[in-house]
């Protein structure tokens, strides 16, 4: 079956005839498609319903032509799973009301069945295979599953939400480390089972996010959150390609060289050239356009990525952004984006 298969090409290292473009955040707010689904139901519902889930999954690749689905969910689902309440209040985003701050409330989480809590994203991904499957062969494209790591999704957790100063989880690493890494255990375990699931269920490539982890220094990056987040890259590795993104982590490039993975996402701050230089050894680049440059006029968007092009030459590039689309991107922007890529991306493949 003929397909756009480009992003799983280079995954793999394979040569290619341009470099594979989408975008973090695709499937949301900045697409009236979309806000006009969330204005009929509720974030959490929309994130439970499959077919909900397929259509905004499917959004950016028929309405912006990226070659690469990601599915839709929220990186914090496995922790209801496990027992822990989880409300999105307007206004405040995710909220914990019993927050994980000690370890007998660790004794507390359930080790839950994915399948029966979390049977909804599988269910989705399995849709959005099957409907991606039917497009036209340019549209056929390949489906990322994604989760985060057990240190962000815990910063969350043990925060009760969103934090400026991260201070009970940043305390609990100098009060009772052992006792936060038992958390990150119990986090891993379930992120394993819902990965696997994932791929069972049609993912075809695996991203993992690391939004928090850089609040730490490297040694202290190393002790708490590398051993869980290797433990999970092992579990799912010689399946499918694996990502990481880290969101700030310059400072840490010598730790994520070691990580077993076929593609390393960088957010904006450096240059890809930059980074590929530091790296210690060979891996595909994802990233990194600056997401507000999507903000400023086509021609600006026109240059900076064809300077985006140039940096990533060389070596193998999916083209991204270096976080997450912003809501109030204009569409017409994002499809200049990856049109461009499309239309001139065949000069940076030597």
């Amino acid at each position: 079956m003929s397909r756009n298969d480009l992003f799983l090409r280079v995954c793999r290292g394979e040569a290619v005839s341009r470099p594979p473009v989408w975008m973090m955040r695709q499937a949301g707010r900045y697409l009236p498609q979309y806000r006009a689904i969330r204005a009929q139901t509720d974030f959490l519902t929309l994130c439970k319903t499959p077919e909900l889930a397929c259509e905004v999954t499917l959004q950016p690749v028929d309405l912006i032509g990226v070659d690469a689905a990601i599915i839709f969910a929220d990186i914090l689902l496995p922790l209801e799973a496990m027992g822990c309440e989880l409300r999105f209040e307007k206004g405040e985003g995710p909220v914990f009301p019993r927050p994980v701050r000690d370890r007998a409330a660790i004794d507390q989480l359930s080790r839950p069945d994915v399948d029966a809590t979390l049977g909804y994203v599988f269910e989705a991904l399995r849709q959005t295979r099957h409907a991606l499957d039917s497009r036209p062969p340019e549209r056929r494209v390949p489906l990322i599953g994604f989760a985060g790591t057990p240190w962000t999704l815990a910063s969350y957790l043990v925060e009760g939400g969103i934090s400026k100063s991260f201070a009970h989880l940043l305390g609990w690493t100098w009060r009772d480390p052992d006792g936060l890494t038992a958390l990150l255990d119990r986090i891993a375990e379930v992120t394993i089972a819902y990965l696997r699931g994932q791929i069972a269920a049609g993912a075809e490539a695996l991203q993992i996010f690391d939004t928090w982890g850089p609040l730490l220094d490297e040694a202290r990056w190393r002790r708490m959150v590398m051993p869980s987040l290797m433990r999970i890259l092992d579990a799912v590795g010689g399946t499918v390609p694996r990502i990481f993104y880290a969101k700030g982590a310059a400072h840490l490039l010598d730790s994520l060289a070691e990580l077993p993975v076929e593609v390393l996402s960088v957010d904006w701050r450096q240059p890809l050239d930059t980074v590929r230089r530091r790296l210690s050894r060979d891996v595909v680049l994802q990233g990194n356009l600056d997401p507000t440059v999507l903000l400023a006029p086509e021609a600006v968007i026109r240059a900076a990525t064809t300077e985006l092009l140039e940096q990533g030459r060389g070596g193998g590039h999916v083209v991204n952004l270096g976080h997450g689309i912003l809501p109030m991107t204009p569409p017409e922007h994002a499809r200049v984006f990856v049109d461009t890529v499309k239309e001139i991306g065949d000069r940076y493949v030597g």
